[in-house]
């Protein structure tokens, strides 16, 4: 389809035992995920069900043991430059401004100075940074410093934006805070993005569509779409009275899964 972005066909990663004498790990098998242009979509499921793994396979950083990756119908056979990943920590450059933490994926590129500077000035405005371009990474909150590590990953103009749990480590507040953000930055800059994350209501806030996956070996076993309007408002979307609806789905579907598998535990 030519307006798939990313495509995940019959994917299955398989790690070779870590001792001798153990047994290999299937971390996912037999997935297949096609995501189109402009959709973002939320993977959750139990911890160690191999949502990672799919990322670094969607970003070149693993390939599949079997089955295949595409990224604009072309296979991943290594690192991505059309895919930008956004973990956890922001893993920001200390010894490097706010603006040049920003610059940084446009410098290993070879973007002029000039031109480099003013996208990643105009990013930090967007994500609410104004003022903050010559500040230090110790010098901003943890919130802060995540919306800086979301214009460094925006600057670099991806095609697909992969995001792993990156506002678990905040605060209730200022995650409700960058998830609006975040839900206003996809809109408008029309990204296509995978977003990992254990948080229910932060799926169906930001996501057109929801997967879930069992536990390992990892396995979508239940896909819906998020039948609510102004993706772009993820504030709206948490005070619509039918998230509650869609949280104890979610609810229901990870605690069957826990039950039939003691690979959840």
């Amino acid at each position: 389809m030519a307006d798939v972005r990313i495509e995940f066909r019959n994917v299955t990663k398989r790690f070779a035992a870590r001792a001798p004498g153990g047994q290999p790990v299937t971390a996912v098998q037999d997935v297949s995920v096609s995501i189109r242009d402009g959709e973002v979509v939320a993977l959750i499921g139990p911890s160690g069900c191999g949502k990672s793994t799919l990322l670094n396979m969607g970003s070149g950083l693993y390939l599949p043991t079997s089955g295949e990756v595409f990224v604009d119908g072309k296979r991943v056979e290594g690192p991505n430059p059309q895919v930008a990943f956004m973990l956890q920590k922001d893993l920001l450059l200390p010894w490097r401004t706010i603006r040049e933490n920003a610059e940084l994926g446009l410098e290993i590129r070879g973007v002029p100075a000039a031109e480099r500077r003013a996208r990643a000035e105009a990013l930090l405005v967007k994500c609410h940074l104004s003022g903050f371009e010559k500040h230090y990474p110790h010098q901003l909150s943890g919130g802060m410093r995540q919306r800086a590590a979301l214009a460094r990953t925006l600057a670099i103009d991806p095609v697909v934006l992969l995001m792993d749990e990156p506002f678990s480590a905040l605060d209730a507040q200022t995650k409700m805070v960058l998830q609006q953000d975040l839900a206003q930055t996809l809109a408008a800059e029309k990204k296509t993005a995978l977003l990992i994350t254990h948080d229910l209501v932060e799926s169906i806030a930001l996501a057109d569509r929801v997967l879930v996956m069992s536990a390992r070996p990892g396995r979508i076993v239940e896909e819906f779409r998020v039948d609510l309007p102004d993706r772009a408002d993820a504030m709206k979307r948490r005070r619509d009275t039918r998230v509650g609806e869609y949280v104890t789905r979610l609810m229901n579907l990870l605690k069957i899964e826990q039950q039939e598998s003691p690979a959840a535990a």
